[in-house]
This record gives C-alpha cells, structure tokens and sequence, in this order.
C-alpha cells in the first residue's frame, strides 16, 4: 500500500490550499513524529496537501477522494477514484485498531486526513506555525491583525496589567487594582503555554510509558523522566484528580493514546497490586483512579456529544461540539447572514434555556451563537479547578474561533456577569452588552478592587458542593416555578429534565465545589464601568434572586453607561415572556447598528 501524503484539515473557517512540500518533508513529519504511520508496515508517504476546512469539517468525501487521486497523481503515475481510500483521523491517530485501516487495506492507495485543533496542534504539532504563516494575506484581516494579541492575552495577565498600556488605566481605582494583582499569587487559570510544559507529547510508545510512570506514582524509581513526571503530578494535582488530564490531555485528544488504553493499562495495574482482584471501595493509588475515571468521563462526553448531534438533526436543530482546550463544549447556531449574536445561560442552564429566542433573534437578520458552557448542560464536565476568569477565556475564544467577528452579547445571571467581564477584558470582541437579570454585586464609591483567589479543595467547598447538589436535585421543580412567577407553565417538565439529568454527569461535584468557593469578587458596576459603552440591562422585576430589582435600579445610578428595561417577570425573562425579550433585544441591537453604521454619529448620540 502507498501513502501519498495527507489530507492535512485543521479546524477553522475558510478552506485554503497550501503548496505542495518535497516528500521528505511529509515523510519526516508522517512518519516519523507521528507513529501512526509507521514504515515498517510498508507504508510509503510522498506529498502532502493542506486543507484548512470550517469547523464542522463540512468538506465532502467524493472533493476529498478527487484532491487525493490529483495529489496521488502528481507524485507518481495515474490513479483512479475506486483506487483510493480516504481514512479520516480526526482526533485519533491509531493505527493498531483504527477500523479504517483495515478496511483501507484492500485499496492500492491510502490517504490519511488529520484533522487537528489549533490549540492541541500548537503543542504536539509545532508545524502548524509554519502552516499558518504560509496563510498569511489569505486570512481576514481581523484575525492577522486586530485580534492577534486578544487571542493570545489571558483573562490574569490583562488583569494583572500585562496588557494595559497607560491611556487603558484611568482610573485610581484600575492603578489599585493592578498594583494588588501584582503582589499576589492567582487562581490557575488554563494558560495555554502553561499547560503545554506540562502536557506529554511524542507519539504512542511515549504516552504510554508516561502512563506507566504515571500509574506507579507510589513505587520508587531512578529513572529521571520519571522523576519529572512526577514532579508534572505534583504541579497539577490542583483538585484531587486533576493531574492525569493535564498531562495526558493532549494526547487523550489527539488520540497517539485512546481511552480504551488508559482504562485497560489502569485496570490491569490495579490488579497486579491487589493479587488480581478489584477493591470496591477504591483504588489503591490516586493515580489510578484518575486515569480510569478520567477515560471513563471523556468517553461519556463523547457519546453525549454524538447523540445531542443526532437528536438535532431529527429535530431539525444545528448541534454542534466545539474542541476547547481540549473539551468538548457544546453550541448550536442559526441564521446564514448579518451581524453576530452571542446568548450566554445562567447557572445550573444550557443554551437549549434561550429555546424561543434563538431562531427568532435570527429571523430579524442575525446570525445567533447560543453556547453551553464548559460544566453545565451536554457540555464536558472536567474534573479542573472552574473560575469565572476560566469561563471568561472560553466565551473569548469561542468568540474569536468560532464566531470570528465582534458580537452583540446576551447574558442572564451567572451568565450576564461573564459576559461584563468579558466586555471588561476584552471590549474589542463586544460589539454590544445586554444583560438579563444580570448575577454579580454592586459596591457603592468603591476606592479599591480585589480579585479573590478560590480554594476549592477546602473540606467546606467538598461538603458543600454534596450539599448544594442534593438541594438542587430535591428542590428543583419548586425553585423552577419561583423563577417564573408570571409565566410558571414555562418551568415545564423538559426544562426539568434537563437540570435534573445534567445532575448526573461525571465530574458535576467538581463543578459545584468551584461554584461554592466562587466569589465573583470583581464588582459588577466596576465591570461596567471600565467596558464603557452603552450597556442594556432587562430587569424581571419579581426576580426572587439576589434582591436584583435593588441591583438593577442602583446599576442605573451610578452606571452612566446603563439603560434599564423593566419587564414584568422573574430570573428568567428571556424564557418566561420571550416574545417581549426578543422585541427589546432586537430593537436594541438594530440601534447599535444603525449607530456604527452612520459615518460620524456615536453610540453617545443615539441613546443618551
């Protein structure tokens, strides 16, 4: 069998062919870093030829078969369509009990298609730089340009003042600010190079004797990388657990390792300490416990992200999973044309609470993204340490990645103080803020802001978490009704069962004790006053959360920048009365445009 290159697909927006490299330039990076292609099986690479395709990879099989047959022709005599097998490895690069292979293997010609993510790419791939300068002139400007340092800058480095210059810091209360960050240790947020030190890379033989290592944490060793692994265990094992994905995240991802590995090398060691049997009451080293629950928790993420795609396409609804850092996260859209719009849950939600707003945002010529966030819904449910500046850096780069261009944000509760500080780090990204019973407190004549670091393995955090989630399971429909005190047929039983079933995921005790210990420290005036731009804040004003009437008419106070509407409803207005919620928010954001879009006239213009 010959292999004449690959079909190289990383995910992103715009389909761009690059040039064609010499054969032992493919065959460097085929064969040899990546094991999956191993020339002992007489597997010969000649050519390559990159794709970059959108992020649902919507590239047909019959145009991939012809670019394969054209570039399979180019290295080597002519070769017709039935002659080619095309094996698709998205996120999986096995090659001992990858089912393509073998039914690849009657074909005289295989054409491997990688499929990569950006962020897994730029640690194990480090190619994919030199991809990308190659598209440079061929990408839109915003991305080359405007948004290159808002991609790169995390939420505690721009708060740390990293990314300040002076003209950004106004204020008395920013220099305080800024001064505090700087004195003290921050929370672990999900940096992307930090991770990367600590994540493995190489190919399958390296991942899993990393595993081994990593299984017998317990046992004595000379060997030195083994003592660095170690030493990996010790710097990550922020939450109990957390270690194993944050060193075998990206190769879980990529898929050099698979889940079925990790769980039958788990398993196996385990009983090789236990005289062949399983304790029932645990394992016998923390480290073995991570792995099997970890494989077995990303292979439940896996499924449900399969079937949520198959159920909406028997309803007829656009579910998407997007790759995040490694988690699947997922999302749905609508509408092919106009400005973007971005609607953003509260606590406990998932984007399917926006059910009446999302299509009908759409039809008045929007493109409408309704994202679940990372730890709630059919999202992925890690077991990580969550902070409001971590779900801040996922909705930037959802925005950046998939949206692709600044967005009209709509956020309720938890989720309207997320997007505040989001506008608050990134405003570039926001085009416009509409808060809905927005979460958050506000502190009057506020000389100094302190950002509070979590402890999320404090016993209080662990029990109360146990807590809130058997509140939450027994109390579900009676709160439910409270939040829909005009409306409460809207708390109806699908919404139910979807809290209640989201209650049941892996990990979701890890998500509620950060939620317990979170703090939301930053005031949510504060946030609005360093975003500096109009904000709409939709009040329910029969919210029984928060005494948020009270928030709300103090935001208007001392906000110059606040325009309140009040609607008669509860926490949820955007659910309970969405046909008046998507009025207001239409008619707000076709305001926003008409502004940008008159040469010469502000936003101070149109609304004060």
């Amino acid at each position: 069998m010959v292999i004449h290159g690959a079909l190289y697909c990383h995910n992103s927006h715009s389909v761009i062919a690059y040039p064609v490299p010499t054969p032992p330039i493919i065959r460097a990076n085929i064969c040899t870093k990546y094991p999956s292609i191993p020339t002992s099986k007489g597997y010969k690479c000649s050519g390559f030829l990159g794709l970059q395709v959108n992020q649902s990879i919507e590239l047909s099989m019959k145009a991939s078969i012809r670019a394969a047959v054209t570039l399979a022709e180019t290295h080597g005599g002519v070769v017709s369509e039935e002659e080619v097998a095309l094996v698709w490895f998205k996120h999986d690069l096995r090659t001992d009990d990858h089912p393509g292979l073998v039914k690849a293997s009657q074909y005289k010609t295989l054409v491997p298609v990688y499929i990569f993510d950006q962020y897994i790419c730029s640690r194990l791939l480090p190619d994919i730089k030199r991809l990308r300068e190659n598209m440079k002139g061929t990408l839109p400007s915003y991305f080359q340009d405007n948004w290159g340092s808002i991609n790169s800058a995390s939420a505690s480095s721009i708060l740390e003042g990293a990314y300040l210059n002076d003209a950004s810091v106004k204020t008395k209360t920013d220099q305080i600010f800024r001064e505090q960050l700087e004195q003290e240790e921050h929370p672990i947020t999900l940096i992307q190079e930090e991770v990367n030190k600590m994540a493995i890379g190489g190919g399958t033989a390296t991942a899993l004797d990393a595993l081994a290592g990593y299984l017998r944490y317990s046992e004595a060793t000379a060997r030195g990388d083994w003592q660095e692994l170690r030493e990996k265990i010790r710097a990550t094992e922020t939450r109990p657990g957390a270690s194993f994905r944050a060193i075998f995240g990206f190769a879980l991802s990529l898929g050099t390792i698979s889940r079925r590995r990790v769980y039958h090398e788990s398993i196996k060691y385990e009983r090789e300490r236990n005289a062949g049997w399983l304790n029932p009451l645990g394992y016998s080293v923390f480290t073995i416990g991570a792995a099997v629950e970890d494989s077995i928790s990303m292979e439940w993420y896996w499924l449900l992200a399969l079937k949520s795609q198959q159920q909406g396409i028997k309803k007829g609804v656009s579910i998407r999973t997007w790759r995040w850092r490694g988690y699947l996260v997922q999302y749905t859209t609508a509408g092919q044309e106009g400005p973007a719009v971005a609607l953003v849950h509260g606590f406990g939600a998932f984007w399917e609470h926006y059910r009446d707003n999302i299509v009908a945002i759409a039809n008045n010529g929007y493109r409408v993204y309704a994202i679940t966030l990372l730890g709630f819904g059919r999202s992925e449910k890690p077991n990580i340490v969550y902070t409001e500046l971590l779900w801040a850096e996922l909705l930037k780069d959802f925005f950046v990645d998939v949206v692709g261009e600044p967005v009209h944000i709509v956020g309720n509760s938890f989720g309207g103080y997320l997007v505040s500080l989001v506008a608050r780090l990134w405003p570039a990204l926001v085009k416009s803020l509409v808060l809905c019973n927005t979460g958050g407190t506000a502190v009057q004549n506020y000389s100094a802001v302190k950002y509070l670091k979590p402890n999320p393995n404090s016993a209080v955090s662990q029990l109360g978490a146990r807590f809130l989630l058997f509140y939450l399971k027994a109390m579900a429909k009676r709160m439910l009704k409270k939040f829909y005190p005009t409306n409460p047929e809207r708390a109806d039983e699908w919404l139910l069962g979807e809290i209640l079933r989201a209650s049941y995921d892996p990990n979701t005790v890890a998500v509620l004790e950060s939620i317990v210990d979170l703090k939301l420290s930053l005031p949510i005036n504060y946030l609005l006053d360093s975003y500096n731009k109009k904000v709409l804040l939709i009040q329910g004003n029969k919210d029984p959360l928060f005494q948020s009437k009270r928030t709300a008419s103090f935001l208007k106070q001392q906000c110059n920048t606040v325009v309140l509407e009040d609607v008669n409803a509860g926490h949820c207005p955007h659910d309970e009365i969405p046909n008046e919620v998507n009025s207001i928010i239409n008619g707000w954001i076709k305001q926003i445009e008409v502004c940008e879009a008159a040469e010469g006239t502000s936003a101070e213009t149109i609304f004060i």
